[in-house]
């Protein structure tokens, strides 16, 4: 079926990118397949995090459906779009659903988006995974293809303002080679691995990064432990 709704969206995203010029480091996009079904996942820190993991499965010529919670296919005007995309709707008191959803998906062929955390994390380190993306990999026979974001938070997330002034943001992102398990191992096993994945391409991503704080105003966007004034993982779960 001819895909009507998300080259558009895509087209229209870039074009803002353009217009706020926003500057991208992406590496490891070779790692995507170039066909059959993956579990794409990626560590949260903004509201647009979905589109720039969506960006690095482009070069491959892939569309991802992301998984997002069924809030956001209610409103009026995400809603519509969220649904012509593919995009698959979750609802936590009954995420049964969306788990069989994702699963027909993925051995139809698709890239399913998954972000572990299930949250965006207002520290800005990686939350504890949840088990859903592995246990899908596992049940569907696909690999598991972690990605790291870097510098969407400047952009807007929880506790900001968006902040859509041409201020040449850098955005990095990392792609590392897929995870397929080992034999016999657990989707909590597996879920390790992956998380100890995202956390070393955040690493990279963060090492990467080209810009610094501008001044003791502008360390908000950094993790406690690397000198920001984020919030630590318990301030932050505090709250």
């Amino acid at each position: 079926m001819a895909e009507l709704v998300y080259p558009p969206v895509i087209g229209a995203a870039r074009a803002l990118f353009r217009a706020l010029d926003l500057r991208f480091d992406i590496d490891g996009t070779e790692h995507v397949p170039r066909r059959g079904g993956a579990v794409l996942v990626s560590n949260h820190i903004g509201y647009l995090d979905f589109v720039f993991a969506g960006l690095a499965a482009r070069p491959a010529k892939r569309l991802v459906r992301f998984m997002a919670k069924e809030a956001v296919f209610r409103h009026k005007v995400s809603g519509p779009l969220m649904r012509a995309m593919k995009h698959i709707p979750v609802d936590r008191s009954q995420g049964e659903h969306a788990y069989r959803h994702a699963l027909r998906a993925l051995r139809s062929g698709e890239i399913i988006g998954v972000f572990p955390e299930a949250t965006i994390s207002q520290s800005f380190t990686l939350k504890k995974f949840k088990t859903g993306a592995a246990r899908m990999a596992l049940e569907a026979d696909v690999p598991l293809l972690p990605v790291a974001l870097w510098g969407t938070q400047r952009l807007w997330t929880k506790g900001h303002k968006r902040d859509f002034g041409r201020n040449h943001f850098p955005i990095t992102i990392r792609v590392g080679e897929p995870l397929s398990p080992t034999e016999g191992e657990s989707a909590t096993g597996l879920t390790e691995r992956l998380r100890e994945r995202v956390q070393e391409l955040l690493e990279s991503a963060q090492r990467a990064y080209p810009v610094r704080p501008k001044g003791p105003d502008d360390t908000w966007w950094i993790p406690a432990h690397l000198g920001g004034t984020a919030p630590t993982p318990a301030e932050a779960g505090s709250r």
